[in-house]
């Protein structure tokens, strides 16, 4: 690509990505617990009873609450603390892609899921290293700019990424901008946000000519084969919309009314005395008089006089402030489709009542399950093609996911029992609450079989006497 047209798609796709990021930057802040009620300490939530120059509310605490936080976590735990295991109907294929999704996949599918809930989508980025080995990695939603069709498929046709690097010889920092299809990468820079000095940025491939093993020097072009752009969306809903905006506004008014309710705390233990015909000289003899005589002299003025000391007090509507800090709370956890941990009682530890606790919460995470697992499944078979596997694209792939919540096992337990005459070895393995990974829990299932009855081929497991008969 020519820098004038990289230049002009930059232009062109600034005003959707600043928007996109506008997003996902507070959506970020709540998650880091800065809410806009801290604003003015710069996201820094603070105590500070003498913040204000109003006399009678002279208190300006500002305390978030982080309520977007635990709601996060909370999907993200309970969809992703086990990975899920994938099932391709081959044995070795399916060690193969564990062994290559990594020990760490389970954390780097929580990761998505929590760029998925602050952005709307997260994105994966796979490639092939030095070594020929496939991996993948996290990129933050915030360097992706897609590019889709405008028809129904809305296929992915080109891809911008753009990020912040560090200059060694200049110490100052500079665009890198991407420009990803599914042949090639091409890299640019710039420093000025208007592009006026958008250059290819030279110096991070050596390009040769395959016909004459010719070394052409340093290019900005990186050629893939692929087949197909090499990063992957993992959308949180149909239309990308980040988990935050269900509930924003009932976070700011908790906020709102919850230091509010800790403002008039400390305001209210500031007494202002009102003096009526004082008949001292200033207030500061007023305050030594008080404090060494604890009286203080007033000027009558005769029949109907009002001299005297009153104080200024403020009253605090308790039990309507709790009302509402509770109905609002509720209200968070409804919409944020999240468990509220203060109301999580277990004098009923029943399987259907653990299920209605965790309905909303389910709910949440199934939808959130739909679309990941097509997303998943395009990794998969992202590494089928890398390991040259058969049908990489046709081929069937089986996800099973495991929530990590709270079960009654021995029910769960009691009911496989009862039902595991009626049902295969596969479906009882996954169905275990014991069981961690049924693949390996049906292997050692057999080698117990072998073990038990003295076999060491399993296919051998039939009437040894049968030669003898024929014999006979």
């Amino acid at each position: 690509m020519e820098v004038k047209t990289m230049k002009k798609l930059l232009t062109n796709t600034d005003s959707r990505r600043n928007k996109f990021n506008e997003r996902f930057n507070r959506s970020v802040r709540y998650y880091f617990n800065k809410n806009d009620i801290t604003n003015r300490n710069n996201g820094e939530s603070r105590v500070n009873p003498k913040g204000s120059d109003d006399p009678l509310r002279q208190a300006d605490n500002r305390v978030s609450n982080n309520f977007h936080q635990l709601l996060v976590d909370q999907e993200a735990g309970y969809l992703a603390t086990v990975p899920p295991s994938v099932d391709v109907e081959d044995d070795g294929l399916n060690d193969q892609i564990k062994m290559t999704l990594g020990d760490n996949f389970g954390l780097r599918l929580n990761q998505l899921v929590v760029d998925a809930a602050n952005a709307g989508v997260a994105w994966a980025h796979y490639w092939v290293d030095e070594s020929d080995q496939f991996r993948y990695g996290i990129v933050p939603p915030d360097q992706i700019t897609p590019i889709y069709s405008s028809d129904l498929d809305r296929k992915l046709l080109a891809l911008r990424r753009t990020y912040s690097q560090l200059d060694p010889e200049t110490g100052k920092y500079y665009k890198v901008h991407e420009y990803w299809t599914d042949t090639d990468c091409t890299f640019f820079k710039s420093e000025k946000s208007d592009y006026t000095d958008l250059e290819a940025l030279p110096g991070r491939f050596n390009v040769y000519d395959m016909t004459t093993n010719a070394d052409l020097g340093a290019g900005n072009v990186m050629p893939h084969d692929f087949g197909r752009i090499p990063f992957i969306a993992f959308p949180k809903n149909k239309y990308r919309r980040p988990e935050l905006y269900k509930y924003k506004g009932l976070i700011d008014v908790y906020d709102d009314v919850y230091n509010g309710f800790v403002n008039d705390v400390d305001d209210i233990q500031q007494v202002i005395l009102v003096l009526t015909n004082y008949g001292g000289t200033d207030l500061a003899e007023f305050m030594k008089a008080l404090k060494k005589d604890h009286a203080i002299k007033m000027d009558s003025m005769g029949t109907g006089d009002k001299s005297g000391v009153d104080k200024l007090t403020i009253d605090i509507p308790v039990e309507a402030r709790k009302t509402l800090l509770e109905a609002t709370k509720a209200d968070i956890f409804v919409h944020g489709q999240g468990i509220d941990p203060t109301k999580f009682e277990a004098t009923n530890a029943s399987g259907t009542a653990i299920k209605m606790l965790y309905s909303h919460l389910e709910l949440k995470a199934a939808n959130t399950q739909a679309y990941f697992t097509d997303a998943l499944n395009e990794l998969v078979r992202a590494i089928m093609r890398w390991s040259m596997a058969s049908d990489p694209d046709g081929r069937k792939i089986e996800q099973t996911w495991t929530r990590a919540s709270i079960h009654n096992n021995l029910e769960e337990a009691q009911t496989i029992s009862q039902i595991a005459q009626y049902s295969s070895d596969e479906a009882i393995a996954k169905a275990n609450p014991i069981v961690e990974d049924w693949q390996q829990e049906l292997r050692d299932r057999q080698d117990d079989i072998v073990k038990h009855d003295g076999y060491d081929n399993p296919d051998a497991l039939n009437d040894v006497d049968g030669e003898d008969d024929d014999e006979t």
